[in-house]
């Protein structure tokens, strides 16, 4: 049996340290907000479970289990507007993945719950693992380890490029024709009024480059959420536990995306994509 959790079904996944601001106006979510903030201020349960609708939109009239995507990951409760017509509007922080087992359609509560299991990230055992198949000896750990982050050096500093490649071409297909290094002022046409001004593409992203220049894992999670990918590709990077593969994942996709862009002179979806807000905490 896994932990039982509320489930929030959305059409594209989220990722941990990602901002994922909602407007709550269904009754049933309603009702899950409700119970959310009746707990304890800063109770580990301020949590609910987003899970990538594979199909449809009304997920109680099919399977759910087969509607959803089955690794999700859990949003923190970091703040909550009430509304005067008694919506909510709320923040919320992508924090832990989860492997979907089941899912629970009940009349109380309302809304659906998920059995679920953590999913651990690989971190340790890819850096011990690397790329040292064929290392032996008695130093063979220490070469191992420093080939492990050696690579890792190299592939992280390889999707940066290409990620900032990436911006650079889809910010100029748009018409900015930002390239990497520019300073921008803050532009009024990706905001949200009642939030203020937000950061132009180039600008913003710049900045988060900056802010996870040191974490590989938090850059491999900026650029699942920010890159114009589907959702296929985004599942598909969720479900991938270890950072290395994850950011090797995100050079084959970069090179195919620049290559799209590049071929058909066009973005696939709009721009205001790319302004994913994120957190590395």
């Amino acid at each position: 049996m896994g932990e039982l959790i509320p489930l929030f079904p959305l059409g594209s996944p989220l990722f941990p340290g990602v901002v994922l601001p909602l407007s709550i106006f269904e009754p049933r979510y309603r009702r899950l907000v409700q119970d959310l903030i009746a707990l304890p201020a800063g109770s580990p349960q301020r949590f609910f479970g987003v899970v990538a609708i594979r199909q449809g939109w009304e997920v109680e009239r099919v399977s759910p289990a087969e509607a959803l995507y089955d690794v999700g990951c859990s949003a923190r409760l970091q703040a909550v507007r009430p509304q005067p017509d008694g919506r909510f509007r709320i923040t919320t922080v992508g924090a832990d993945r989860f492997r979907l087992l089941d899912v629970v359609v009940g009349e109380d509560p309302p809304y659906l719950q998920g059995e679920v299991e953590w999913l651990a990230e690989e971190e340790a055992a890819e850096e011990a693992a690397g790329d040292a198949e064929g290392l032996v000896g008695p130093a063979g750990d220490d070469v191992a380890a420093e080939v492990a982050r050696s690579s890792m050096a190299v592939v992280v500093r390889g999707v940066r490029e290409l990620f900032t490649r990436y911006v650079a071409e889809v910010a100029a297909l748009r018409g900015g024709g930002w390239t990497p290094g520019d300073d921008e002022d803050l532009d009024p046409d990706l905001a949200d009024p009642a939030d203020g001004p937000a950061l132009s593409v180039g600008a913003q992203t710049a900045e988060l480059l900056r802010a996870v220049a040191d974490d590989p894992r938090a850059l491999s999670w900026l650029v699942a959420a920010a890159a114009l990918l589907t959702t296929e590709d985004r599942q598909a990077l969720l479900a991938i536990s270890a950072t290395r593969r994850r950011l090797a994942a995100e050079s084959r996709l970069l090179r195919r995306e620049l290559t799209i862009l590049q071929t058909l002179g066009a973005v696939p979806v709009p721009l205001q994509e790319f302004a994913t807000p994120m957190t590395v905490n």
